[in-house]
């Protein structure tokens, strides 16, 4: 299962997953245009796997949404998160709702129905935070490490990294318009720190979690620091 699957994330790890052995992979997400576009885009490219693909339309911040969806599954890789920084700011409430209080019902749910394995994403806003979006990010992280203290059978991991390059919402495809329009590119701020990486490295570190991680890791990777 992959939360929050219609995601950049979430393509990228299907992409990765789809010619294997994995018998099913489960897309969980609230948007049910993003999950129709998304189903008739791999049907189009992959035709001969598509099927391993299943949708379920619900909302990590009910816990039956998650548990009801959950059963059966083995392993989850947990990407649903409100990760704008301006977005969480303006409306921290709904930050909560669904970086902390979903990410506790999914581990919830995955203890419950004896999921082996749940990789939690995380960012490196949540190292000493100063925004919304990082302090929830980083309670996510003390959620998990807590629920790893009595998860029985099941595996909890956290990766924390930086900005993706051209994920969705990424200034990276705000910039090129700019360039190609000949406008000047929007900076907030000078002097702030960007911690970047490609969409693949973000894979590479949480299947390395995925596979060596142990129960309460939080695993990280060095970064280029761009001023």
């Amino acid at each position: 299962m992959i939360t929050g699957g219609t995601g950049s994330f979430g393509n990228a790890v299907l992409n990765r997953f789809l010619r294997t052995d994995i018998a099913e992979i489960c897309i969980f997400s609230r948007d049910e245009k993003k999950q129709d576009d998304m189903r008739h885009d791999y049907q189009v490219r992959y035709p001969d796997v598509a099927n391993k693909i299943q949708f379920y339309i619900g909302d990590v911040r009910s816990l039956e949404s998650i548990r009801s969806a959950m059963h059966g599954t083995d392993f989850v890789f947990h990407a649903a998160a409100l990760k704008q920084v301006p977005s969480c700011e303006f409306f921290p409430m709904e930050a909560v709702r669904t970086n902390v209080i979903g990410t506790d019902n999914v581990l919830s749910a995955a203890i419950e129905c004896d999921v082996k394995s749940v990789i939690c994403l995380s960012t490196d806003k949540a190292a000493y935070p100063i925004n919304a979006m990082g302090i929830t990010k980083a309670i996510e992280e003390k959620v998990a490490v807590a629920k790893s203290r009595n998860s029985r059978n099941t595996k909890i991991c956290c990766t924390r990294y930086g900005n993706v390059m051209c994920s969705r919402g990424s200034v990276i495809p705000l910039w090129i318009d700019q360039i190609r329009k000949g406008n000047s590119l929007t900076l907030t701020e000078p002097s702030m720190t960007r911690f970047i990486m490609s969409l693949d490295e973000a894979v590479d570190l949480v299947l390395f979690a995925f596979e060596n991680g142990q129960n309460g890791d939080i695993l990280y990777r060095q970064v280029i620091d761009y001023q």
